[in-house]
């Protein structure tokens, strides 16, 4: 079995010296799979069992460094060990089996383990994973639980209406995608590639032609007011001759690389529009279980002004997934999408799944909902953005993996077309707008816009489209205000007063966040942070009656009173998701969400 590796170097570097970079390899440890091992451990890495005597990865690295600072190369770095990074890791080793040569490939993760931030409610199609491992149902892929049923509901306060289901789930999964995630590192692994979990990349590297370089680590242990403890270790530089970005929606490095560059703009782009999915794991009674049954549904408890709606996925193990998705554009500043989710949980025709059954997971996390419209110039000097950093949700199918995965192999493709074939990373670009990838947006980009007008008129201009124009509308409509934008002032609407939790099937946020297992060393500098701190107390409550308070799903921000009996903004940083709304849907675009320490956040395993 194979284990994935720790980033480990020497302590005893100099200035201006080289060091000796040593990584673990250990393949035969009794320590379970994807465990985060001690930072501070020594060992030089053995050969790895797909080596070959003459790869260009060494088995330990000699490089010069800046002063306190050491260095890793590879061929190529990727940011994020999530569907899109893990296919373009994989890919990028089997082209290299099959033109025997090898590339060194690393792939740094800021969980604490793969797949501990993975969350999606997720029924899978396989069509990405059939290209890139035909044999993965011989290869116990954790997607065993086929759609058996797929209903489609519109909610009213009490009643569920059936509808035609547009989703068309015939030969597609439900899995946890978190479990997904964790089989393909493995198979990554097989294959030669480093995968590094609880180091989170914090900043882009550039030569002095202003091309990307890598990235560098985050420093640890350090205290919340800045000064080094006991523990405090260097972050590192990790270079790459090619990065790719894969970080999922709203990556922050991937903003960073955006906006530097103008991708949106080069690619003729619209800003990207969200939605903030919120989702529990419930055990239920063997009865009430019904393997592979699909339930999507529309309506209440949103209003109809609102974008979004719930699913509720019959997994293995009388495990279901429920969830709530609601669009980051909604208006109603008193509106709290975790409140709603917690409405949801006692609709008649939700409510019976859950009595006697037991929440084994709670957590939240934002999702991209731009489609086609909004997908921005992938590649820029030295790398690419793959996966939902880029944006590639099909949202009438609520289907996103598939298409991150094939975005990471096109990627895949395109580097090393650069290492072999003298290209460049433009020629991914190429590669996307030639692909299924392509097609399949292209043809439901008119979907979520035609929701702007409202719940009624949506539901009739998608009908025309998914049903009788299948796509062909002669028309691309554009999406409405950035979601920031559309938060109204509170002077428009009134409180909303949401029944309090019964502990039974709706929970208060302290509780949910206990189940979602997050955890931050409390005394490290906040990773939220503020461009204006007078914006929270200026603007945010008195014009929008503190809706950060109500948006984030964790309790992250609260107003509590000083001394003086006047409202502050407090950020209880320990608590974050991770889900980016904060960074969404603030109002001023006030908060800039960065990486905490490597390892810490969720600890999703079924999500």
């Amino acid at each position: 079995m194979f284990k994935f590796r720790s980033l480990l170097l020497k302590s005893k570097s100099k200035p201006k010296q080289c060091n000796t970079l040593a990584v673990i390899r250990k393949l035969t440890s009794s320590q379970p799979l994807n465990t985060f091992h001690s930072r501070n451990a020594s060992s030089f890495s053995k050969p790895h069992a797909s080596a070959r005597a003459d790869s260009r990865v060494p088995i330990s690295r000699n490089f010069c460094t800046a002063p306190d600072r050491d260095t890793l190369e590879y061929d190529v770095v990727i940011v994020g060990a999530g569907p899109a990074g893990l296919s373009a890791a994989i890919r990028l080793k089997q082209l290299c089996q099959e033109n025997d040569t090898d590339l060194s490939v690393c792939v740094l993760e800021k969980g604490a383990e793969v797949g501990a931030h993975i969350i999606s409610g997720n029924v899978f199609e396989p069509r990405a994973l059939n290209e890139l491992l035909p044999q993965w149902k011989q290869e116990d892929a954790p997607i065993t639980t086929p759609v058996t049923s797929d209903k489609f509901w519109y909610l009213t306060k009490n009643r569920a209406i059936s509808l035609p289901s547009p989703f068309d789930n015939e030969g597609n999964y439900v899995i946890s995608l978190s479990q997904l995630v964790r089989w393909m590192g493995e198979k990554a692994e097989e294959l030669g590639v480093e995968i590094y979990p609880g180091f989170a990349a914090s900043e882009i590297l550039y030569d002095a032609n202003d091309k990307v370089i890598g990235i560098g680590t985050n420093d640890m242990g350090i205290s919340k007011d800045g000064s080094k403890k006991e523990n405090f270790q260097r972050g590192v530089d990790i270079k790459g001759r090619i990065t790719l970005l894969a970080e999922g929606c709203r990556g922050s490095l991937s903003e960073k690389i955006i906006k530097q560059y103008n991708l949106r703009e080069k690619g003729g782009a619209e800003h990207q529009t969200y939605a903030l999915g919120i989702k529990e794991v419930w055990e239920i009674d063997e009865e009430k279980h019904q393997p592979g049954a699909v339930i999507h549904t529309l309506g209440w408890p949103l209003d109809n002004k609102t974008y979004g709606g719930s699913f509720l996925y019959h997994m293995k193990d009388r495990q279901i997934s429920l969830g709530l998705v609601v669009a980051l554009n909604y208006q109603n500043p008193f509106m709290s999408p975790y409140e709603e989710f917690q409405k949801l949980k006692h609709h008649p025709a939700i409510k019976p799944f859950l009595e006697g059954g037991t929440v084994i997971q709670y957590g939240a996390r934002t999702l991209n909902e731009g489609g086609f419209q909004s997908i921005p110039y992938p590649a820029f000097p030295g790398g690419a953005i793959i996966g939902c950093s880029s944006g590639f949700l099909n949202v009438p199918k609520i289907k996103g993996t598939h298409t991150a995965m094939k975005s990471g192999m096109l990627a895949a493709e395109s580097a090393f077309g650069v290492f072999n074939k003298g290209l460049d990373m433009n020629a991914y670009w190429d590669a996307l707008r030639n692909s299924w990838i392509w097609e399949e947006l292209y043809k439901a980009r008119n979907y979520r816009p035609a929701f702007k007008y409202g719940l009624v008129p949506g539901l009739a201009l998608s009908g025309l489209e998914h049903y009788i124009l299948k796509g062909r509308l002669p028309v691309t409509l554009k999406h409405g205000k950035p979601d920031h934008e559309a938060t109204d002032a509170a002077k428009l609407h009134s409180p909303i007063h949401y029944p309090k939790a019964d502990g039974v099937l709706s929970f208060d946020v302290p509780t949910s966040l206990h189940r979602s297992n997050t955890n931050h060393e409390h005394d490290q500098p906040p990773h939220l942070q503020l461009k204006d701190p007078k914006v929270p107390e200026l603007t945010n409550l008195p014009v929008y009656a503190a809706p950060e308070s109500r948006y984030c799903p964790a309790r992250v921000y609260e107003y509590v009173a000083d001394e003086k009996n006047q409202m502050k903004l407090q950020i209880n940083a320990q608590n974050c998701l991770h889900c980016k709304a904060c960074d969404i849907k603030d109002p001023k675009q006030n908060i800039k969400w960065t990486v905490p320490e490597g390892g810490g956040g969720p600890g999703y395993s079924v999500m």
